[in-house]
């Protein structure tokens, strides 16, 4: 009776313990399905994340700035990774800066002294050598190839081409815009070169060469995001100016009386 008795109650159990197995499988699944959508949503905030790391860059570049400067040991020299060197070369320029501007040496004066200094140097120790058991200066020969000469020169003329292709397509008044811009550019150059002498214009920029790379590849991000915020407002106050003032210049009856002049 009793066994008779389990056995019924076992067999009542049965439907309920099958509803207990369906709401865990359903927990699983639900469970599975959490998990799933979990790593999309954290794919697609990788895929965010790979998207902000490759925005755009200061002044479109998509190489990093070692490469963009040419790389090699010049490059380490502007980015002040052979410190010695860019140390070295940083107080040469300074030094010639302090002579020429500050002290008033001029630059034929300088060459004049820097090779009297240099050639009574190598006379002396030319003829003093046998006396201090030193020796001689080795003289080394310089060759220049003419090869390399002819690459210079190369080079040179299609740089110069290319100036005054551009200069060219510019003054004609084919691209209004880039004509402005080109305009404001060397406004803005002539009112700063009217500050300065053109020495110390130079070591100027010689001196923002040598520091303005080094600090922007330490703060790289930070750069290119402001940078980015002010490209955008300056194209706002450009469209601005381009729609009150630049589209109402008849520019192109101006362009259309040339042309039919030149027909």
């Amino acid at each position: 009776m009793d066994d008779e008795l389990i056995e019924a109650v076992q067999h009542a159990a049965e439907p309920i313990d099958n509803v207990i197995d369906n709401v865990m499988m359903a927990a699983k699944e639900i469970d599975h399905d959490k998990n799933s959508s979990s790593s999309s949503s954290d794919y697609e905030t990788d895929n965010f994340i790979l998207h902000t790391a490759n925005k755009i860059r200061l002044f479109g570049r998509e190489k990093p700035l070692h490469l963009v400067l040419g790389g090699g040991k010049s490059a380490d020299i502007v980015l002040w990774r052979n410190k010695q060197a860019s140390a070295c070369v940083f107080a040469a320029g300074t030094v010639l800066w302090l002579l020429f501007e500050c002290v008033g040496y001029h630059l034929l004066t300088f060459l004049c002294h820097s090779l009297i200094l240099s050639m009574a140097t190598l006379f002396l120790w030319s003829n003093l050598s046998s006396f201090v058991n030193v020796s001689p200066p080795d003289f080394p020969k310089i060759t220049v190839r003419e090869d390399m000469v002819l690459a210079v020169l190369l080079w040179l003329r299609n740089e110069f081409h290319r100036a005054f292709i551009a200069f060219r397509n510019i003054a004609a008044g084919k691209n209004f815009k880039q004509f402005i811009s080109v305009i404001f550019v060397l406004w803005i150059i002539s009112i700063i070169a009217s500050w300065f002498s053109f020495l110390t214009l130079f070591y100027l920029v010689f001196a923002m060469l040598f520091t303005l790379p080094m600090m922007y590849e330490k703060h790289e991000d930070e750069v290119d995001t402001y940078a980015e915020k002010a490209w955008i407002e300056l194209k706002k106050h450009y469209a601005v100016l381009d729609e009150k003032l630049i589209r109402k210049i008849p520019l192109q009856v101006l362009l259309a009386k040339k042309d039919h002049k030149q027909l």
